[in-house]
C-alpha cells in the first residue's frame, strides 16, 4: 500500500447507507480519514467544512446530485480530483462528468482494488503536480519523479547528469561551487577539472546552452531568468 493514501483525507458522497458504510469501512483502514455524505448538498456543506485531498461520489442521489454537487466542487477547487461512482453505464451522464471535469468514472457494482488503484493514480499525479518547480518560463523538474522538462518534453538525464542539475535546482539562483559539484556528482570519486567541463558540455547540449551559467573560476549556476 502506498504511503501517500495513508496520508490523504477522502470524501465518500453515496444515498445507499448499506453501500456507504461498506465502502466508509474498507477506505477507513487505506486512508487518513473518511468523511462521509449521503447528498450532493451536505457533501457540498463538508467539501467546504473539511477540504478532503479526494472526492468519491455517487451520481443519482436525492437533494442534490453527485454530478452538480461535483460542478459546484470544480468551482471552488478547479484542482481536487474526484471519482464518479455510477450504477449506470449511462453515456448521457458521462459526457456531463466529462464536461465537469470528473477523473475518474467507475460502474457499480464497485470493486475496491480497482478504486484504491484509482485513487492512489490520481494522489500521485496530484502530488507530482503540485510538486513541480518552474524555472524561468520554458523549464520545469519534479522532484519527486527526479526529471527535468523542457516546453513539455522530458529530457533523458544519466544518473550522474540528473545530480548535478538537482544540486544546482536545490540551489536556484545561487552559485555552486567547483568543489560543492565533485563532491555531490563525484561521490567518492577522484575527477579531473577537464573532465568537468566535458561532463557540462554534455549536459549543457541536452538541457540547452544558456540554461547553466558558467562563474570562471568558481563554478555554476542556472540562470532563471530563461
Amino acid at each position: 500500500m502506498s504511503v501517500a493514501l495513508k496520508e490523504l483525507s477522502v470524501l465518500l458522497v453515496e444515498d445507499e447507507a448499506k453501500i456507504r458504510d461498506l465502502l466508509a469501512g474498507v477506505m477507513e483502514k487505506v486512508f487518513k480519514k473518511v468523511i462521509t455524505a449521503q447528498n450532493g448538498e451536505e457533501g457540498l456543506k463538508k467539501f467546504k467544512k473539511f477540504n478532503p485531498n479526494i472526492v468519491i461520489t455517487d451520481i443519482l442521489m436525492p437533494i442534490r446530485d453527485g454530478l452538480e454537487m461535483s460542478k459546484d466542487i470544480r468551482a471552488i477547487s478547479p484542482e481536487t480530483p474526484i471519482v464518479v461512482l455510477s450504477a449506470f453505464n449511462d453515456k448521457d451522464k458521462l459526457m456531463q462528468a466529462i464536461e465537469i471535469g470528473i477523473n475518474k468514472y467507475l460502474l457499480k457494482p464497485i470493486d475496491m482494488d480497482e478504486l484504491i488503484y484509482a485513487i492512489e493514480t490520481l494522489a500521485k499525479a496530484k502530488i507530482d503536480s503540485s510538486n513541480l518547480i518552474e524555472i524561468g518560463k520554458n523549464y520545469t523538474f519534479s522532484p519527486t519523479k527526479k526529471v527535468l522538462i523542457k516546453n513539455g518534453v522530458e529530457i533523458p538525464l544519466t544518473k550522474k547528469e540528473l545530480a548535478f542539475i538537482s544540486l544546482l535546482i536545490n540551489r536556484l539562483g545561487t552559485l555552486v561551487l567547483h568543489s560543492d559539484i565533485k563532491k555531490n556528482v563525484w561521490i567518492g570519486e577522484s575527477v579531473s577539472d577537464a573532465a568537468i567541463r566535458t561532463f557540462i558540455k554534455r549536459v549543457r547540449d541536452k538541457v540547452g546552452a544558456n540554461f547553466i551559467k558558467n562563474i570562471p573560476g568558481l563554478g555554476y549556476k542556472i540562470d532563471t531568468k530563461l
